[in-house]
């Protein structure tokens, strides 16, 4: 197949990027691939994060045509007629959010009939919702011929906005490009912060909807023999969370990390921590579950969306019943009561590891994409 991907990647950071270029990857194996990208993702004025790009010291081998501008007309017909000049059988685009709406669909709207359009959607309707989402996703869905998602709770979403669509469903891949773990001990040390503590990692973007303030309420439940580790940058301002932090009883066993996370430190962070936990407040699927299985790190999440029922159904860790910061305490101290429970969780997670491989997400994507 010759086949286009219309998504952020290199410079540009973040999950999309990332899922974006092992897609990339894995599809070239088989089949004639390109990759088109953004000249410009949001405006700074909109974004809430301190830099949309990686550090200077990162690096990518994969040659983007970089020409759609989210905010600017000219852009998409530039797009669309170099993605028609490339002459691909299949266009997939990525997507997460309604403000690419209007960038996503005039482009669809000046392709040539003969691609086939396919949404990778990574979530169809955002965790802070606004009044606008649905009818503008509902108008990019309308383009597509076809959509790849990566849990139950999306797939839904997908059929409430577009009766009838076509659908391929597959858990979200494990990550692979983060290296291996190291002993605990040296990576505490990596990190200055101790290792004979029972660590408890918050992992990825600071926002709202994933509950970090919860844990940290949570932390006044539990004993000292507790670390919390905030590793990530904050969406936002980070000033309610210290807040929380310093009227915390445990304050001092509260190490935070509040930066971008380069790709050659994600595997020191895993390795300092006993369990991740996901305090989320909504959740469709979660690619730091995938880091996490990635690095044979047990989990604690919430009942929401599909991250509870991943976790519950995979026997990977524990599930809070509901979002709050007494049930994740409860959550917390159960997961640290069984030393043999936290041996079959590490073993299911193994099991994980083979089942959601890039190796089978790219051949069951190639396999829904030659049906088209």
């Amino acid at each position: 197949m010759k086949i286009a991907i219309l998504s952020p990647f290199f410079p540009y950071r973040g999950g999309i990027a990332q899922f974006s270029e092992l897609l990339y990857r894995g599809l070239s194996g088989n089949n004639e691939v390109k990759a088109f990208s953004f000249t410009t993702l949001y405006p700074n004025f909109l974004f809430p994060g301190k830099s949309q790009y990686v550090p200077d010291n990162e690096y990518s081998d994969i040659e983007s045509c970089r020409t759609l501008n989210s905010i600017n007309p000219f852009s998409y017909i530039k797009t669309a007629k170099e993605i028609n000049k490339y002459k691909p059988n299949i266009l997939i685009i990525s997507y997460w959010m309604s403000f690419m709406v209007p960038a996503y669909s005039s482009v669809c709207l000046m392709l040539n009939k003969q691609i086939k359009i396919v949404a990778l959607v990574h979530n169809a309707i955002p965790h802070e919702k606004r009044v606008i989402d649905k009818p503008l996703t509902k108008l990019f869905f309308n383009r597509c011929d076809a959509f790849i998602v990566l849990s139950e709770t999306v797939r839904k979403d997908v059929l409430s906005l577009c009766k009838g669509a076509n659908i391929f469903l597959h858990p979200h891949p494990i990550y692979d490009n983060y290296g291996e773990t190291i002993e605990k001990e040296r990576a505490c040390d990596k990190l200055g912060i101790r290792s004979d503590k029972k660590n408890l990692l918050f992992f990825g973007l600071i926002r709202e909807y994933k509950g970090l303030d919860l844990l940290i309420e949570a932390m006044d439940y539990l004993d000292d023999s507790f670390q919390l580790i905030i590793s990530g940058e904050s969406y936002g301002d980070f000033e309610k969370y210290k807040k929380l932090i310093e009227k915390s009883r445990l304050k001092d066993n509260i190490k935070v990390f509040e930066q971008y996370i380069p790709d050659n430190m994600v595997a020191t962070f895993f390795s300092a921590a006993d369990v991740l936990v996901l305090p989320y407040r909504s959740a469709t699927q979660s690619g730091v579950t995938a880091i996490a299985i990635q690095m044979e790190l047990p989990i604690i999440a919430t009942n929401v969306g599909e991250l509870g029922n991943s976790v519950k159904d995979a026997q990977i860790g524990v599930v809070a019943p509901t979002a709050t910061n007494t049930d994740i305490a409860e959550a917390v101290l159960e997961f640290f009561s069984d030393e043999k429970k936290i041996s079959i969780y590490r073993e299911k997670i193994k099991e994980e590891k083979k089942r959601l491989s890039w190796k089978s997400f790219i051949q069951f994507t190639e396999s829904s994409l030659s049906r088209l």
